[in-house]
């Protein structure tokens, strides 16, 4: 069982920054795909950034390019996204999840593709 759990989130303001944290539990965090994917109040959840388990693939979503940096740390099994110049569209809440096949089919950007999840962390961005 893979167990996920999320911290870093929070208050901040506009042009801000925060660093998220993924902890995962399990044997399989070291070759699995890791993502993070987020969930404004009222809409579907989506894919913000993922990072292969070597580290050598890495995806953004458009929006978040070159303000977020995806990272990982096998020894430690953490992920990590390191947010700057965060905005009040960023505001949602962040979930971190585990590709399971990543090993083999790489970054994925869809949520059923994803196998773990964790419970979320609350991130809000004022104006």
């Amino acid at each position: 069982q893979v167990q996920l759990v999320e911290s870093g989130g929070g208050l901040v303001q506009a042009g801000g920054s925060l660093r998220l944290s993924c902890a995962a539990s399990g044997h399989v965090f070291n070759t699995s795909t890791m993502g993070w994917f987020r969930q404004p109040p009222g809409k579907e959840r989506a894919f913000v950034a993922a990072i292969t388990w070597d580290s050598i693939h890495i995806a953004y979503q458009r929006s978040v390019k070159g303000r977020f940096t995806i990272s990982r740390d096998n020894a430690k099994s953490t992920v990590f996204l390191q947010m700057n110049n965060l905005q009040p569209e960023d505001t949602a809440t962040y979930y971190c999840a585990g590709d399971r096949l990543g090993y083999y089919t790489g970054i994925n950007h869809q949520v059923h593709e994803y196998d773990d999840w964790g419970q979320g962390t609350q991130v809000t961005v004022s104006s």
